[in-house]
């Protein structure tokens, strides 16, 4: 009885710990009015890196190149790519004069880091505002630099926005990715409106060029394969120069992994990341994972037991509920609304999931972006 005393009150405080996190937290984003920034048509260089991305610029390229702004640049970077990447990048170059491309060749000190290859584009391109995306996104309007760049001003140099992914019919996998997707930006957005940036994702992100090199580039973490994105942003974002644009026409969707092994292996790297942000950003972070891991597991112990089943039982509706809302709201936002209804079920497969990735991690490190 002592040891299920113990497990209660341990529930207790996660249940707390939850409701806290989603209201005081999360709720800074997902209870956020919008206000509309002004267009301010600033010059903006649009950068992509492609490595053996042939058939997406075909696909996706045409839907920045008809962005409905007045001045912007593209810098195509080929990566060493071994397919027809270069061959379709100049074929567009040889359509539309705001097309540069940077053709890297693979370096032996910098030997399949895209942190190199995005290093020469970033010095290539001519504008100060630098506008990120992913050579297998497509904006879902043609206002997309609009929006981006309205966010930009004397004191915001950073601005980070959405990067969703397709929907997929009948997918539980798809689901599961946008579910995780949706999670991650909840976190982002929110943690940023409380002053304490720590990420944003290549998919979708702007900066301009005076961070970059301010912050000596990737210098910092160009031995770590991954994180030209997030660590990036962890390094040099705070709550005076960062914004986070959520308007509708600002977002990105990209194509998402169809295969368990592919999914897995894209958030190995993605994981592998994290544990390079800084420790005032990992503490909360760890915490939240732990707190939600604890909330189901201690839930099935106690209810399997009947213990103080009753107060249990509202414990767990009272954070259910508070869950549905936050998140409710969020898909709202974002676009997810379809996700809302298997939040339980996604939760755990996710739980689940990131602690097999955690552990996987511990014994091997994936070494590539591609």
């Amino acid at each position: 009885m002592v040891l299920l005393d113990l497990v209660f009150y341990t529930f207790l405080f996660v249940v707390c710990a939850q409701v806290l996190y989603y209201l005081l937290i999360f709720g800074k984003f997902v209870f956020l009015k919008e206000n509309k920034s002004a267009t301010n048509n600033i010059p903006i260089s649009v950068v992509i890196c492609a490595k053996n991305e042939a058939e997406n610029l075909k696909r996706f390229l045409p839907s920045i190149i008809h962005q409905d702004y007045p001045n912007f640049q593209i810098v195509l970077i080929n990566d060493a790519s071994y397919d027809d990447t270069l061959e379709i990048m100049e074929d567009f170059a040889s359509m539309h004069n705001n097309i540069k491309i940077v053709n890297v060749i693979n370096n032996e000190a910098f030997w399949a880091n895209k942190k190199y290859a995005l290093t020469l584009g970033i010095k290539a391109a001519k504008h100060e505002h630098l506008l990120f995306t992913d050579a297998d996104c497509k904006p879902i309007s043609k206002h997309w630099i609009s929006e981006m760049s309205a966010c930009f001003n004397n004191k915001k140099s950073i601005v980070i926005g959405y990067g969703a992914y397709s929907k997929i019919k009948n997918s539980f996998l798809n689901k599961l990715i946008r579910f995780e997707t949706l999670l991650t930006a909840i976190q982002y957005f929110s943690f940023a409106k409380i002053g304490q940036p720590y990420m944003g994702v290549g998919r979708n992100l702007a900066y301009k060029k005076e961070e970059f090199f301010e912050a000596n580039g990737f210098m910092n973490h160009m031995y770590i394969r991954s994180g030209d994105d997030d660590l990036f942003i962890n390094q040099i974002a705070n709550s005076q120069n960062t914004e986070i644009c959520i308007s509708p026409d600002s977002f990105t969707e990209s194509v998402p992994k169809t295969t368990f092994s592919k999914w897995i292996k894209q958030k190995r790297r993605h994981i592998t990341t994290a544990n390079h942000y800084k420790t005032k950003h990992k503490l909360p972070l760890i915490l939240f994972y732990i707190t939600q891991l604890l909330f189901w597991l201690l839930s099935i112990i106690l209810l399997i037991t009947l213990f103080n089943w009753i107060v249990v039982s509202c414990l767990i509706l009272l954070r259910i509920i508070v869950q549905f809302i936050v998140i409710g709201k969020a898909s709202t936002k974002l676009n997810e609304r379809d996700l809302v209804t298997y939040i339980p079920f996604l939760e755990l497969f996710l739980i689940g999931i990131q602690l097999s990735i955690f552990i996987t991690n511990l014994i091997s490190k994936p070494k590539h972006w591609k």
